[in-house]
């Protein structure tokens, strides 16, 4: 009779029942995340990870300032038909550096994270010019003011870097002061162009040797 009484008490007090739905998604989000925070695998880089160098850097400021990631995921699963349309599957290794995560979770144009090399700078800039002059059946939409706005606007790189540091980003005091000097006379189109190119490239030869051999042999 008290447990029915007691759920009877949550069902007629909106407020008590918030408080035990809330009390119970708590629980089971720390369940999820605590783990994580002490797994010293999703901490470690890889043996090709590094920082972000200034253009870089700039280039995902645009990336998310334009709401790149809203269309296209940077995370390929560890599947078969994934590996085979995208390439080596996404490593928690790559993503040590990443604040914010760009992960994702819809994709309307495709998964971006092993986009670097894959075309040339050119490429790239005419479809950020105008989607449909290279991929006619594309929805996105054309950033042409990004030619015309400079790098060096886009944020205090310096600020950013030096707050990096903070959280642990391995740059040099030489790093963050020759930073602004990175900057001089790169467009955004550029800087952009410059993320997007090494999206992907700090893999390994040998786990992406390995990811290549498996969709092959399947």
């Amino acid at each position: 009779m008290n447990g029915v009484s007691l759920h009877k008490k949550l069902e007629e007090n909106a407020g008590l029942l918030i408080f035990g739905i809330l009390f119970v998604s708590a629980i089971g989000g720390l369940v999820q995340v605590l783990p994580s925070l002490f797994q010293e695998s999703l901490q470690t880089p890889g043996t090709l990870t590094r920082v972000y160098n200034a253009v870089e850097l700039t280039g995902r400021d645009i990336y998310i300032r334009e709401g790149c990631h809203v269309c296209h995921t940077q995370q390929i699963r560890p599947l078969v038909a994934e590996v085979e349309r995208y390439g080596p599957y996404s490593r928690a290794s790559e993503f040590v550096y990443d604040r914010p995560f760009l992960w994702g979770s819809k994709r309307t144009g495709p998964d971006l994270h092993r986009i670097g090399g894959k075309y040339t700078d050119l490429w790239h800039e005419l479809h950020l010019l105008d989607p449909r002059s290279v991929v006619p059946e594309s929805i996105m939409p054309a950033y042409p003011w990004l030619t015309t706005r400079m790098a060096t606007e886009t944020g205090n790189i310096q600020r950013k870097m030096k707050a990096l540091a903070m959280l642990g980003h391995p740059y040099s005091e030489a790093e963050i002061e020759a930073a602004p000097a990175r900057l001089e006379g790169v467009t955004e189109m550029q800087a952009l162009i410059v993320y997007l190119q090494m999206l992907g490239t700090t893999l390994s030869p040998e786990d992406a040797a390995m990811d290549m051999s498996m969709a092959e042999g399947h």
